[in-house]
């Protein structure tokens, strides 16, 4: 089997360019039954209820991975086989509990024979469906619809763009949800406790600051060579200055404002180091997350920033070099 270079990237793209225009056609389709489906799973969940999510063939692995999906965000979901279902499963279902039944067609044999008995033990339905005519969408108590103009498949029969239409749909879902139920990055690492999201989630700021000897700190009044002096020996690129009484934050001096310094004239280092530090500078608190200081150096551009406790006096220093080595950037 032979693989031509420009044939198979002109027949990668076209695939890709189909699949866009299936996303692009199921955006522009979006309507108040979106919005009715959204509501219906806040409500059912809000009051004890579950999400069940369900399908046969392709359908079963984008309801597999939507599970996974809303179940990361903290709506408590489950996974029903349609075929199982009829031979004992439905005995996860429970009065209160809402079910989304996936069927690019809405004709999936296994999956009407479910609808009517999810239906007996008081679950509300909801269709995922490329077909509003079909006897799912018909039968279901709401539609989640998705616009599928065409498979990216040449033969038009392996699923492509309509598997990546029902994915995108129940990822959009579950985004709304998250936004609407005000998710904050604490609950969601709550839910991502292992492997490498866990650890980059709950890492905080405490954990990966520079302290003690690596922290310099120095009262605003001393000379701006004591600062430099006490900034080297700490290897350090900046140094936290404060008020000689409270002990609170009051500047930084960085290398950049060092430098700066020197063109005020040769006495610079005998001057004190607040007439060069930069007042009030971005801080973090120690225990805010360790994605936060990443957010503040994306916005600000900045190389170093200061911890500070509740009490505003400085406890720790983020050094930007620091992030790649924790990889949390």
């Amino acid at each position: 089997m032979a693989i031509a270079p420009k044939s198979a990237l002109k027949r990668a793209r076209a695939c890709l360019a189909i699949e866009s225009e299936a996303l692009a056609a199921t955006s522009d389709a979006l309507d108040q039954k979106f919005v009715a489906t959204a509501r219906a799973i806040a409500a059912a969940t809000a009051t004890g209820g579950k999400l069940i999510c369900t399908g046969v063939g392709k359908s079963a692995h984008i309801a597999q991975k939507l599970v996974g999906t809303f179940n990361s965000t903290g709506i408590p979901t489950c996974f029903l086989d349609a075929t199982q279902a009829l031979h004992g499963d439905l005995g996860l279902c429970a009065e209160g509990d809402i079910a989304i039944l996936f069927s690019n067609s809405g004709q999936s044999e296994e999956v009407l024979r479910l609808l009517p008995l999810l239906k007996r033990f008081g679950v509300t339905t909801i269709a995922c469906t490329s077909t509003p005519t079909s006897d799912l969408a018909k039968e279901s108590d709401h539609v989640l619809l998705y616009v599928v103009p065409r498979e990216a498949c040449p033969l038009d029969l392996a699923p492509t763009a309509s598997t990546t239409a029902a994915l995108a749909i129940g990822d959009a879902l579950a985004m709304v949800l998250l936004e609407a139920r005000g998710i904050t990055r604490d609950d969601f690492a709550k839910f991502h406790p292992a492997g490498n999201l866990g650890r980059i989630l709950l890492l905080r700021v405490a954990d990966i600051m520079r302290k003690d000897d690596r922290l310099p700190i120095a009262p605003e009044t001393v000379s701006t060579q004591d600062a430099i002096l006490r900034m080297t020996k700490a290897k350090s690129g900046s140094i936290a200055l404060v008020a000689p009484k409270s002990g609170k934050l009051t500047g930084i001096l960085t290398d950049g404002d060092f430098r700066r310094s020197a063109l005020t004239g040769p006495d610079f280092l005998t001057q004190p180091v607040k007439t060069f530090m930069t007042r009030n500078p971005k801080t973090v608190r120690d225990d805010a997350l360790g994605v936060d200081a990443l957010r503040l150096f994306e916005a600000h551009k900045i190389d170093d920033l200061i911890v500070v406790d509740r009490a505003g006096k400085p406890v720790g220093l983020v050094d930007g070099q620091d992030l790649p080595k924790l990889k949390i950037v």
